[in-house]
């Protein structure tokens, strides 16, 4: 049998949200954040409490730029050291990706990302320069 561990959002996380409610309503696909709160309260998080190692390490993911190593040490030093049973990780939706922290038998939801809010805005670059 599986421990079930807590789940808990924080507030970067739950501010994520409302910028993801945001990108979709703009790009006029407003139920998919209704889908995306509904996998996330009957697959990820159920899945999470019950597996907690399930994600991806990201720390032993290779920095390939100076920034992301600068990153990931201030991301590391925001959550302190992780116990011996903790650890950072990434759990891959379809469309979205989540980083989480497993700390004393608690996961911590810390961010997500719609795929595509990782892009570049071309037409507000463009016209910025002109």
């Amino acid at each position: 049998m599986t421990d079930k561990h807590i789940v808990k959002l924080t507030g970067n996380f739950e501010k994520n949200l409302v910028g993801i409610e945001g990108f979709l309503d703009e790009a006029g696909v407003l139920f998919a954040f209704d889908r995306l709160l509904n996998d996330l309260t009957t697959t990820v998080i159920p899945n999470l409490g019950r597996f907690p190692g399930l994600g991806r390490l990201l720390l032993e993911r290779p920095a390939r730029s100076v920034e992301v190593a600068n990153g990931v040490a201030h991301l590391i030093d925001q959550l302190g050291s992780l116990d011996e049973d903790g650890s950072l990780r990434e759990y891959v939706m379809t469309h979205y990706l989540v980083l989480y922290a497993w700390m004393k038998g608690t996961v911590y939801l810390l961010s997500i990302r719609h795929q595509r809010q990782i892009s570049f805005d071309f037409e507000a670059l463009w016209s910025a320069g002109r």
